[in-house]
């Protein structure tokens, strides 16, 4: 199976009312750059690296990493250089590595709508791919010859390994504070968000101060992003619940909607939790009974409320860097992330 990534793979279209969709397409020409990068240092002759690569990251997406990278760098008046689009596919190929080696350890069945490739090529396979990913960003971070993209991003790998293994330890843990869950929340997802942001602006410009808003304008809307996606986990804030609900709930996560609703509820609410998230005892019951909790808790709410307040600060961190088109989409992308909710 050949890895295809190239223009096939971007919207034939200008979307409406999208900010993902809409800043694809702004950025069209550099996304080409990025998805031809993308296949280029995916190939190699060892067959099962290329097959499995382009199985997960030719599975769909909205590449919003690198679009946030390129979005960064136009934003404070770069122009499409080379070294930003290399910056763009080394961040997708770090986020592609730990999805392989997410699925691997949380025993995921499904990524994207599909058969995790774990569960198609083995664990061994699918962990040594993510290993060649990661061996492929950095060739790529070099290859931007600036030694501070590659300090961002090298210091955001080693960030990103650590917030893995500390939810690994978190697992069940009764007593999971929420600044322990913020902290690791910031290691596994916002750390990368921050990566993308900062070393894209850099590449667009030579402004330390300006990169440094962008990278927390990038730490804030991580934050809220995996926020609002532990939500989802849940059903979001509404009552349809999706068929890739529930997997934190069995994997035994304690996410922030569990925590609000933890110490939100009474005695039995509490003895429930301990049962199901630090017992492991569940019943196929127990998930519509968690769902419930959350919602008539309070819990649902105070969590969306706590996305909101990380999209505000992205917000107001980006209005101190940047102004312009590509900086009105990335404002409109950290209410984008929160809305998702619904």
């Amino acid at each position: 199976m050949n890895v295809a990534l190239h223009a096939e793979a971007l919207p034939p279209s200008a979307p409406a009312g999208n900010p993902v969709d809409r800043l694809t397409t702004m950025l069209r020409a550099d996304m080409r750059q990025v998805e031809t990068l993308l296949a280029e240092r995916a190939a190699s002759p060892v067959a099962t690296i290329p097959d499995l690569s382009g199985y997960l990251i030719s599975a769909g997406g909205k590449r919003l990493r690198p679009l946030i990278t390129l979005a960064s760098a136009r934003a404070v008046g770069g122009h499409g250089e080379a070294a930003t689009h290399c910056l763009a596919a080394a961040v997708e190929f770090i986020h592609s590595a730990t999805l392989l080696h997410d699925d691997v350890v949380d025993d995921s069945d499904l990524r994207r709508g599909k058969p995790a490739a774990k569960n198609v090529w083995g664990a061994s396979a699918s962990i040594l791919v993510g290993d060649f990913l990661f061996a492929r960003a950095f060739t790529l971070m070099v290859d931007t010859r600036d030694i501070r993209v590659l300090d961002i991003l090298s210091r955001a790998s080693c960030v990103i390994a650590e917030g893995e293994v500390r939810q690994l330890a978190a697992l069940g843990r009764a007593d999971l504070s929420v600044a322990e869950y913020m902290a690791i929340a910031e290691a596994k997802t916002a750390a990368l968000f921050e990566a993308a942001a900062r070393a894209g602006a850099l590449t667009g410009c030579d402004n330390v101060s300006i990169a440094n808003s962008l990278g927390e304008y990038g730490r804030r809307l991580g934050l809220a992003f995996q926020i609002v996606d532990d939500l989802l986990d849940y059903g979001g804030m509404t009552s349809v619940i999706g068929k890739s609900v529930g997997d934190d709930f069995r994997e035994g996560k304690l996410t922030l909607p569990v925590l609000f609703a933890r110490d939100l509820g009474d005695a039995s609410d509490r003895a429930f939790w301990r049962r199901t998230m630090s017992d492991r005892d569940q019943t196929d019951a127990d998930l519509a009974t968690a769902i419930r909790l959350i919602r008539t808790s309070g819990a649902a709410e105070r969590t969306l409320e706590a996305a909101r307040a990380e999209a505000d600060a992205a917000r107001a961190a980006l209005a101190q860097a940047a102004s312009g088109p590509f900086a009105d989409e990335l404002a409109r992308l950290a209410d984008f992330c929160v809305n998702r909710a619904w």
